[in-house]
């Protein structure tokens, strides 16, 4: 599938590599995406936290595998509460997970899980995120499962990269490279986080990168949290594999085995009360936590109190104590401690120079405070002036490259955290809003922002207003106020008035600029692709860098301006504006995509054998402004027939959607695959792809493209006709538009519908994914289900979490709180009950019906269950004991209760043959004539 088309020009490899501007912590304007700042970072608590990152070269860079596996109160300690420069590297975008919140799966699930860990890193005050290349495949259950599918020396050169560009003094991971980390990713994320440790400082690992501007670096130490597995006379536990081992770890630095329980080197007290925050730094972290909802549902803060995370450390280049008060026991981190990489003796110029940049920092600290920011204005101008005196100082030394480009990396680190603080003790403000060509008249007290188109397209006419606000007791000297557009393409921006040149105290300016959108400004679109969702690793665009979480949004806002001799600047994206009931007034980036995007609905699917028709529908979304007039067609195979052959569409407005509905007329054969795509003709132009919205109301959106085509394959599948199928929804998936195919069109049941409708009007009822977990209704209606299966009806309980485990079926079971799964997609399933009638009515199945499968077998398989319960199937991964609880069918009463852990909401959408088979069975037991002997 592809992901990104976007075009990059080449970057430069200079100080601070190939990072753009979403991850820079070394030189130039950090982009500043989000409309408002969260609350801990507003006035002088910013400042005061900014006032602590100046104040020392402490750097950090945590490795983990997924979004939600980060150490987020160690991150908000180290950063907000001891100013260390902190960094994230997630392996992967947390693709092959589940979601509570939206049925965003697969690649939409990793641009929704990106964007929530993007929202929870501001809450742990990081200074820059970064991702490798490779893909969440699926539940893990070891080290060399994932090592096999991504390939070892893929992730650590991208891990080494990071380490190269971040430059940490320590490394960091939650995991320590081993079965107790619970998932083989999480040990490959512990393993690279050592392995670092030792290639990045090596010149022969990687040389390519030095070709492209990098430098050697080697982290002093490294640490990953204490594992807290479970440990008994059998040994520690392995959660992914559900058995025992030996307790103890591999230390990846040495080589050597660790046994027994592994110790603690350093207590983070994560749980420190912040008197200028007002909360704990765990809190603060879990309230960004919280933001990951497609995992965890919504924020859990815990009470204030103290709160230790434990860290062993695996290595050290320098000399140390078994226990520590901190990572940077033995570590100057002070910012004379900067000398150091000029060499064994710097020189006296360098550490004088150190020591008055200090000196201001020193005096900027001790007078600061909370009432009156501004007032140590004067002491950070001051140092950032040392500070560009000393940089021109060490160009033209005769350091060596290395000694200078080292010192270059920290003074510019140096160099942006003077800008950052004195903007933030000024307390210069910048908004910069998409507005109308006639704006309220209102008085300001009374006037609310007015909505947006919500996507810019190629060629359209655009006003922007920058706001800038300045509550300084002196004036500032405003340089340039301008529009950035980070494709280098012209976008013919004007000013419609001579920005201010002056900003008195207390003051506001409005610029207002016209700006047209290139024709071929890139959409707004990931850098990263596969062509499959079996890859395990995605290419990127051409120039673009491989860690990155997204591409710069395509227009900012940036002002420079002149501060007692100092050149400073503070930036952010231009914003668009939508009105949501219950949200308020909502500013997310402005992106440039199609005019129109096209979709067919489903993208996958299978036609029976023997169709005369089916229905096919085109959903079009229009982003051009104005009455606009389309026609839509289809391409389709050789011999099949669309009715109508094209159709006109006319929107009247930017945002509207349509749909445009076709019946073809196949000719199919069992196994061969076809292909429909759906073409939207525009204004001379031919559109053949579509974007999706991903993530819920309240997450920054971001955009899935895919090609608008249907791929399906021809099947023998039959299904019981004329039957009602209720069906209800958990948390969102896709298997009612995928029955479609087989002409079933369920009914979804509301809340009212469980408490007291009809239920016996339905011949089944279906039960969502995870329906048990975000359902309450549900949970407090389960007795009409029953009560409707005693009487007569069929209830199908697909793939739902440990929130099911309270014996909600007609007869106990277990399902425990670690239940099983079976990751391996290709595993053998095995027919327990071959002359069941789910086997053999209407379609005779297999296991020719279990190939083709992708991802997975299912998830969360009973332990055990009453003999009531029948067993179908049986299926393990490798050297997991065997699995039959996976689908359990039980009469009861007149009715047939079934519980199914296999991943038919995976595959159903994807269009595998077999899985249709299979439900179409399920689907028609309720006039199984085998069924309706034995009742």
């Amino acid at each position: 599938m592809r992901l990104c088309s976007k075009a990059f020009a080449s970057v430069a490899l200079a100080l601070a590599t190939s990072m753009w501007p979403i991850n820079s912590s070394a030189d130039g304007p950090k982009e500043v995406t989000d409309a408002r700042p969260i609350p801990v970072d507003r006035g002088a608590a910013e400042t005061w936290q900014l006032l602590k990152k100046l104040h020392t070269r402490a750097s950090l860079l945590m490795i983990v595998a997924h979004p939600d596996d980060e150490d987020g109160g160690t991150l908000a300690f180290e950063s907000r509460g001891m100013g260390v420069r902190t960094d994230l590297l997630t392996l992967n975008r947390g693709e092959g997970g589940a979601n509570v919140m939206s049925a965003d799966l697969w690649n939409a699930l990793g641009l929704v899980r990106t964007e929530e860990l993007l929202q929870a890193g501001r809450y742990y005050g990081l200074d820059g995120q970064y991702f490798t290349t490779m893909a969440d495949y699926g539940f893990s259950k070891s080290l060399d499962e994932a090592l096999q599918k991504w390939g070892h020396d893929r992730v650590l050169e991208q891990a080494v990269r990071v380490v190269r560009e971040t430059r940490p003094l320590v490394v960091c991971s939650v995991f320590v490279g081993g079965p107790t980390d619970g998932h083989g990713n999480h040990a490959t994320a512990g393993l690279m986080a050592q392995e670092v440790f030792k290639a990045a400082g090596d010149p022969k690992m990687f040389p390519e990168q030095l070709e492209q501007g990098l430098r050697p670096w080697t982290p002093l130490k490294v640490y990953a949290r204490t594992p807290f597995f479970l440990t008994s006379a059998k040994g520690s536990y392995d959660y992914a594999n559900h058995t025992w081992g030996p307790v103890g770890v591999t230390n990846h630095v040495t080589g050597k085995w660790e046994p027994g329980a592994v110790s603690t080197t350093v207590k983070i007290p994560s749980g420190t009360y912040d008197p200028v925050l007002g909360e704990t730094y765990v809190q603060i972290a879990r309230e960004g936590l919280g933001f990951q909802k497609s995992q965890n549902g919504g924020p859990e803060i815990p009470l204030t109190g103290p709160v230790n995370a434990t860290y062993h450390r695996f290595g050290s280049h320098i000399e140390v104590q078994d226990e520590e008060e901190s990572f940077f026991d033995g570590i100057d981190t002070s910012l004379a401690g900067i000398a150091e990489l000029s060499g064994a003796k710097p020189p006296e110029w360098l550490t004088q120079g150190l020591a008055a940049i200090d000196s201001h920092v020193n005096n900027a600290t001790q007078a600061f405070t909370s009432g009156k920011p501004a007032e140590v204005d004067s002491e950070l101008a001051e140092g950032a002036k040392q500070t560009e005196a000393l940089l021109a100082k060490i160009e033209q030394s005769d350091l060596s490259a290395d000694a200078k480009y080292g010192l270059n990396y920290e003074l510019q680190v140096k160099r942006r955290q003077f800008n950052d603080v004195l903007v933030s003790a000024l307390g210069v403000h910048l908004e910069a809003i998409v507005v109308p060509t006639e704006e309220s008249k209102m008085p300001p007290e009374f006037r609310r922002i007015q909505p947006t188109f919500q996507m810019a397209v190629p060629g359209q006419n655009i006003r922007v207003k920058v706001h800038i606000f300045q509550p300084g007791p002196s004036d500032i000297s405003v340089n340039t106020v301008r529009l950035i557009a980070s494709s280098g393409k012209d976008w013919n921006v004007k000013s419609e008035a001579e920005s201010p040149k002056t900003l008195a105290p207390a003051s506001a300016s409005d610029t207002v600029f016209t700006a047209s959108v290139p024709k071929d400004e890139p959409f707004t679109r990931p850098c990263f692709s596969r062509a499959s969702l079996e890859d395990a690793y995605y290419t990127t665009a051409p120039g673009a860098p491989f860690d990155a979480p997204a591409v710069p949004y395509p227009l900012s806002a940036d002002i420079e301006f002149t501060f007692d001799g100092v050149s400073l600047d503070t930036n952010k994206d231009v914003q668009v504006v939508s009105n949501i009931v219950g949200f308020g007034t909502l500013l997310y980036p402005m992106p440039v995509g199609p005019p129109v995007s096209v979709a067919l609905s489903p993208a996958a699917g299978i036609i029976p054998l023997g169709t005369d028709s089916f229905p096919v529908s085109v959903r079009l979304h229009n982003n051009a402004d104005g009455a606009v007039s389309e026609n839509v067609r289809l391409q389709i195979p050789e011999g099949w027939q669309a009715k109508p052959s094209s159709a006109p569409v006319a929107f009247k407005q930017a945002g509207e959607d349509q749909t445009v509905n076709f019946t073809i007329h196949p000719h199919v054969k069992d196994g061969e695959h076809y292909e429909i795509t759906a073409i939207a003709d525009y204004n001379g132009a031919s559109y053949r792809e579509g974007y999706t919205v991903t993530g819920y109301s309240g997450l920054r959106p971001y955009f899935l493209y895919s090609p608008a085509r249907y791929t399906t394959t021809g099947v023998e599948v039959k299904v019981a006709a004329g039957e009602t199928i209720g069906y209800i929804e958990g948390s969102g998936d896709d298997v009612p538009a995928a029955l479609e195919a087989l002409n079933v069109h369920v009914v979804f049941l509301s809340a009212q519908d469980l408490a007291s409708g009809d239920l016996s009007k339905y011949d089944e009822i279906l039960v969502g994914v995870r329906a048990y977990a975000v359902r309450k209704d549900l949970v407090a209606n389960n007795d009409r289900l029953l009560q409707y299966v005693n009487n007569g009806g069929v209830v199908v309980v697909q793939y739902n979490t440990p929130e099911f485990d309270h014996n909600y079926g007609p007869y106990p079971y277990v399902m425990s709180n670690d239940p099983e799964e079976v990751t391996d997609e290709n595993s053998t399933v095995q027919i327990l009950e071959p002359s069941h009638p789910v086997f053999n009515w209407p379609n005779k199945i297999t296991n020719k019906d279990f190939e083709g499968w992708i991802e997975e077998r299912g998830s969360k398989f009973l332990q055990s269950w009453d003999a009531h319960y029948a067993a179908l199937l049986e299926t393990h991964d490798k050297g997991q004991p065997e699995q039959k609880g996976g689908l359990v069918y039980a009469k009861y009463g007149k009715g047939i209760y079934v519980y199914n852990a296999y991943a038919f909401y995976r595959q159903l959408p994807l269009g595998v043959p077999g899985a249709y088979r299979i439900f179409a069975n399920i689907l028609s037991l309720p006039k199984n004539p085998q069924v309706r002997e034995s009742h």
